[in-house]
């Protein structure tokens, strides 16, 4: 009987398949053989379908593996694993297994003792050089103090849940938006366990800056108008200012100190017509933020539970 599911993307991880076959084979001992894999085969140029397909039938767990078309990216391969899971309690991992094993089985021991609908790992510690590090921490600190508040400081990088935010997760058709956002945005009753996420042994990860700049666009524009803000406070904080400049210059005019031909007007419509500019670009945004908000067709809120009594 299956009562756990573990989606896995795959892209370019020929060189990780075997290491990571061992690794769920021993998974699957941990959670008393109920355990079912799905490998999502993202596009991958490798030999990884190839790989998948002749050692699956093998394996002492059930697994499923799911040919896409082409390379969507690792969350749309990842909510099609959700999709077709047959699991009570569904997670993820990535192909890598710099995951401990334990840290799954936590998940799904938290979600069937009804602690939470979605348990999330948070790395206390990562081994992906300082760089990396760096730019990864600022960025989820960024994120979330100005986007998305209950994001942990170290970002998300596996998950479990259960059926009922399985549904709703899945509800969501959304191009072009962040998985993780969505889940945090969903709400209902979370748990954070802490792990050491482990140094990548065996290959290259093929999580590109491209990749990495994509996703950061797509967290921050799909789940904010901050960056529309901005702009009209800007475009008011300028337009204010040259109001006042204005004056200045005008008074400095008027007293003869500019005595250059032209030069009060023409510096008094660049100034003002450039904040009022920027102003209107900043209200025009505001409403196109409404537009895209209601065609992304969220719904106005989500139930957790019905408690009924009587």
């Amino acid at each position: 009987m299956i009562k756990y599911s573990l989606v896995i993307p795959v892209f370019k991880s020929e060189e990780n398949l075997l290491d990571l076959f061992s690794s769920l084979e021993t998974l699957s001992q941990l959670l008393d053989q109920s355990l079912e894999v799905v490998f999502v085969v993202d596009g991958s140029p490798d030999k990884s379908l190839e790989i998948l397909l002749i050692h699956t039938p093998r394996l002492a767990f059930s697994a499923q593996v799911i040919e896409l078309s082409r390379n969507f990216g690792s969350f749309q391969a990842i909510r099609v694993g959700i999709e077709a899971s047959n699991g009570s309690y569904i997670a993820t991992c990535s192909a890598d297994m710099q995951e401990p094993l334990e840290l799954l089985v936590s998940l799904f021991k938290s979600l069937e003792t009804d602690e939470c609908d979605i348990a999330l790992g948070t790395r206390k510690s990562r081994n992906d050089g300082w760089l990396n590090n760096f730019t990864s921490n600022l960025f989820w600190k960024t994120y979330r103090r100005y986007i998305m508040k209950d994001v942990p400081y170290g970002g998300v990088d596996v998950f479990a849940c259960n059926l009922n935010f399985k549904r709703h997760l899945l509800a969501l058709k959304e191009a072009r938006s962040s998985l993780i956002a969505q889940i945090f945005w969903l709400g209902f009753r979370r748990k954070f366990v802490e792990y050491d996420r482990a140094k990548r042994s065996v290959g290259k990860s093929s999580w590109s800056r491209k990749k990495k700049i994509d996703y950061m666009l797509d967290s921050i524009y799909s789940f904010t108008d901050l960056p529309i803000r901005l702009v009209t406070m800007t475009g008011a904080v300028g337009s204010i200012s040259a109001v006042l400049v204005g004056i200045v210059i005008l008074v400095l005019r008027l007293l003869n100190y500019i005595s250059v031909p032209g030069y009060t007007p023409i510096l008094l419509a660049v100034l003002f017509l450039g904040a009022v500019n920027l102003f209107a670009i900043g209200i025009i945004g505001t409403y196109i933020w409404r537009t895209f908000e209601n065609s992304k067709g969220r719904p106005l809120s989500v139930v957790a539970r019905n408690h009924t009594s009587g």
